[in-house]
């Protein structure tokens, strides 16, 4: 990434301004010796500005940069000596939103360790599969989670709530280098249509992948942030690691509760939301507060943006939705802005500087704009794997999305739904997500999922689900004719069945698979 580009993005952010002499010293030399992983952050950021708030939570708890800091090194000193974890081995985390899930997860990198994020809304016998596979040594895990664990191998030290404060409270003194070994961050995909698989997320190594990032979204030094995605979604982990760079004070709650975090948004004063989309939708299901949260950004992603969501949101909260399309896998493809989603508000946006876009036919060969493809991602922080030793397909440097896609002749990227979930009616290529985003126009629509299943006549067939809002009611045939005026008569849903929720995974994702139970 050329530097004056980098330059110029870091001094509009704020990154740039001077400060006291010795403490821009020791923030540069955390950066050289620790490098750029979230142990780096944070200690380049306490280095800096030790005593502004780092994290502060529902309860009231605060943390400064410096408490932080001290509360993770005290963490992997326990580890160390306590518990016998060194580098190489894997921690488990298996936290919802608080700064317990960050003090673990630091404590790991600081050991050379590789933290492995685990979602919280994993089954017993999934988290079993996902311990043995990924070979945990530890598993650090809220209280709530108890049960979840009983039918773990004997030899995983399990640390729950009380037993990280004693690890902390009672570490003993000690030095800490940076290990020869870097710790990764092991992200388990969504796991929507199967068991989740671990992808090892790389290192950052210099400001380029921020840089990326925040020259299309508008966050700046200091902001007051809040993080509502799950901070074990790449997401909700990306953010962290933004948030640390910019040595923001971060908002964490544990679960996410919209009048909850309304409140939290006016109450912290927060510039910035970082939310998946079903988030961003259920905000919307509850009075605005008076005033208003003094937002200048909400990034949204890690599902689709359901049409219209944006410029509803956007119509009550102003002209901040920022919506990131990416994967575990490829990081950040594409950022969408305030006046993209006014102007096409199912559009994944533009490329970053420094991010390559890609749309190929199955022969890896470019096709024409507007004409739909596979989309392949090439920036800084392509995934190095999954950690079974699969990897994705690549072409020219390119990494395979799975993901279908097309880019029109404004450049604005429209990712039509994932590969495998496009289905073949009666001859026809037909894309789920193109009835979704049709569907969700509806007034009376609160949430839509469109999947194919099997059809004796046509191969495959589309059904609809349908949430409604509270005391609306639709006719399954007037969404067939809805659906019939604006698409192909192959798009038409032939079942319309109408829920209460759709069934979602914890990051908001919407559950094929519990769908097509459904069919039996």
């Amino acid at each position: 990434m050329d530097l004056p580009f980098v330059v110029a993005t870091l001094t509009r952010r704020g990154l740039l301004t001077p400060g006291r002499p010795i403490r821009v010293a020791s923030q540069l030399q955390a950066l050289r010796k620790w490098g750029w992983s979230l142990a780096g952050e944070l200690r380049q950021a306490a280095a800096r500005d030790p005593g502004r708030v780092a994290v502060l939570d529902e309860q009231g708890t605060e943390l400064t940069y410096q408490e932080l800091l001290d509360r993770a090194e005290r963490l992997a000193r326990a580890m160390r000596t306590g518990l016998g974890v060194q580098a190489g081995d894997r921690v488990g985390v298996l936290c919802r939103n608080h700064h317990g899930l960050i003090e673990a997860v630091v404590a790991a990198t600081v050991l050379g360790a590789d933290a492995v994020l685990v979602n919280s809304g994993l089954s017993a016998a999934q988290l079993a599969t996902v311990t043995e596979e990924q070979r945990l040594r530890v598993l650090v895990h809220d209280d709530e989670f108890a049960d979840r664990i009983l039918g773990l191998p004997a030899e995983v030290h399990r640390v729950d709530e009380r037993g990280l404060e004693e690890l902390i409270a009672g570490a003993l003194p000690g030095d800490l280098q940076p290990p020869e070994r870097d710790g990764r961050t092991i992200v388990l995909t969504s796991g929507t249509t199967g068991a989740p698989k671990g992808a090892r997320r790389p290192t950052p190594n210099g400001f380029g992948p921020l840089v990326s990032i925040i020259d299309r979204i508008p966050l700046h030094t200091r902001d007051t942030v809040m993080i509502a995605a799950p901070l074990f979604h790449t997401w909700g982990y990306a953010a962290l690691q933004v948030a640390f760079a910019l040595r923001a004070t971060i908002v964490l709650h544990r679960r996410f509760e919209p009048a909850a975090t309304l409140a939290a948004l006016v109450a912290h004063q927060c510039q910035a939301l970082f939310a998946v989309p079903v988030m961003v939708q259920r905000l919307l299901d509850v009075p605005p507060p008076d005033p208003r949260p003094p937002l200048k950004v909400v990034a949204v992603s890690g599902s689709a943006l359901p049409g219209g969501l944006a410029p509803r949101f956007m119509d009550v909260y102003g002209d901040v939705v920022y919506n990131l399309y990416g994967s575990t896998e490829v990081s950040w493809a594409s950022i969408a802005g305030p006046a993209d989603l006014r102007e096409a508000p199912t559009s994944a946006g533009r490329p970053p500087h420094g991010t390559r876009l890609a749309i190929l036919d199955d022969d890896g060969q470019p096709v024409p704009d507007g004409r739909v493809g596979r989309i392949f991602v090439g920036n800084e922080m392509l995934f190095e794997g999954y950690t079974s030793g699969a990897r994705r397909e690549t072409h020219d440097g390119l990494l395979d999305t799975g993901d279908l896609g097309r880019i029109n002749a404004d450049g604005l990227l429209f990712v039509d739904g994932r590969a495998d979930d496009m289905i073949v009616s009666g001859g026809e290529n037909v894309f789920p997500s193109e009835v979704e985003d049709l569907l969700a126009r509806l007034p009376q629509v609160r949430e839509a999922a469109v999947i194919g299943v099997p059809d004796p006549e046509y191969g495959q067939r589309l059904a609809a689900f349908l949430g409604l809002h509270p005391g609306e009611v639709l006719d399954p045939e007037a969404v067939r004719e809805y659906v019939r005026h604006y698409l192909a008569r192959f798009s038409v849903p032939r079942d319309v069945i109408f829920v209460k929720y759709l069934p979602r995974n914890a990051t908001g994702k919407v559950l094929s698979r519990e769908l097509r139970r459904y069919y039996g």
